[in-house]
């Protein structure tokens, strides 16, 4: 970091202790960084609409204080545009927080700056459990793929599968995923046949799908960014024929958020996920929040995880300025968020004060035809999951 980045990174923090430890009312600005266009568009939006239900929920107001929500676009994976983003919003815009990251890559390249601002970063979405490592100043409200993939892995061992090939995207996650898989599988007994790792990029399946076919493995694991890259890897194993030849298909939710499900059509039919939310979650919370939803903007067709890892952290991040009375100090709002605990539309949650991360339940579903419907179904729950990756090995 240049000289004149870290003074100016510093004096910005010094003016929003002062402007927010005031008597005066203060606008307290969150920067939120996401895909707000580009094929992952529909994430930002996801974020964007969430935060709007839980303001018109709960205000834009805390205590004394407005609470300004600043969105910047970054159309996919680049830690160097997303640490431009959180200079530009933490020097020029004054942000007290930032938020929201869909691609880990995009989350760890501003630990350095958070760090230096003294601000939290509120993740709603990147899930590699090494993220929370990097900084204490970080908190995550949405999920890690150790923590959805171990009960998953669990539950294919219980249902006597054998063989299974993990099939995942080459970056953070995709690895996190596949060794958590492999590490929980093998130990009830089970046997990975082959490890196959897609670049990120990836549009074409073909080749992977005719690597499994030969493979002799029962089923699958497969882990896939949520967007156009799952929606193609679903088809694909459904056009190379895969599903017809008996080959079972698992993996996190992201391959089956409920915006795809439309498009997916029946190759979605009897895929099964470990995630911590779907629509179809039958509580009061849920429904209410689905109600508002549908209240703002017509319908709540494409609520999904991404939705609620933005609407509870909108949640953590009005409670650290409730909690710290508007001052700017990182290290502080995160300690007063440390071991909280609330009902969120996918059930209930506690940040684990270790990790800084929600500690929940994670849900089994199996995509059906509800009412004409294509649904991700509970079929069972598994609570109190911990980030069972977090400081793995070390």
């Amino acid at each position: 970091m240049t000289k004149h980045l870290r003074t100016a990174l510093l004096c910005t923090a010094f003016g929003l202790a002062l402007g927010a430890g005031g008597a005066q009312a203060a606008t307290i600005k969150v920067g939120v960084i996401a895909p707000f266009s580009g094929p992952f568009a529909m994430v930002g939006k996801t974020f964007k609409e969430a935060i709007a239900v839980y303001q018109a929920e709960h205000g834009t107001t805390v205590g004394a204080d407005t609470v300004e929500f600043i969105f910047k676009d970054l159309d996919q994976a680049n830690p160097a545009q997303s640490k431009a983003l959180a200079q530009e919003l933490i020097v020029k815009e004054k942000v007290g927080y930032l938020a929201g990251f869909f691609f880990t890559p995009d989350a760890l390249a501003v630990a350095p700056l958070i760090d230096e601002a003294n601000i939290p970063a509120v993740i709603f979405n990147a899930a590699t459990s090494a993220i929370t490592e990097k900084s204490p100043r970080y908190v995550r409200t949405s999920f890690t793929l150790w923590q959805n993939t171990v009960p998953l892995a669990e539950h294919m061992a219980k249902q006597g599968i054998k063989k299974v090939v993990t099939a995942v995207s080459d970056y953070g996650p995709g690895i996190d995923g596949e060794t958590a898989f492999k590490a929980t599988f093998e130990k009830a007994g089970g046997s990975v046949v082959d490890t196959i790792r897609m670049p990120l990029k990836s549009n074409d399946f073909a080749p992977f799908m005719q690597r499994i076919k030969d493979s002799g493995a029962e089923a699958i694991y497969a882990f896939l960014p949520a967007g156009p890259t799952t929606l193609a890897f679903a088809k694909a194993f459904a056009d190379n024929g895969l599903k017809d030849k008996g080959i079972k298909f698992f993996g996190p939710g992201d391959i089956t958020q409920e915006p795809d499900l439309p498009a997916l059509g029946d190759a979605a039919l009897g895929i099964t996920t470990t995630f911590n939310y779907s629509q179809s979650h039958d509580s009061a919370k849920n429904k209410a929040f689905l109600a508002k939803h549908k209240e703002l903007f017509g319908s709540s067709d494409t609520v999904t995880f991404t939705s609620v890892g933005a609407y509870d952290g909108a949640h953590v991040i009005y409670t650290m300025i409730q909690k710290t009375g508007g001052k700017s100090d990182g290290l502080k709002a995160v300690d007063a968020v440390k071991g909280m605990s609330w009902e969120s539309p996918r059930g209930p949650l506690t940040i684990n004060p270790d990790s800084r991360h929600v500690t929940q339940t994670i849900y089994l579903r199996l995509v059906e035809t509800v009412d004409g419907k294509l649904q991700n179904v509970e079929k069972a729950a598994f609570a109190d999951q911990p980030d069972y990756g977090y400081k793995v090995g070390k």
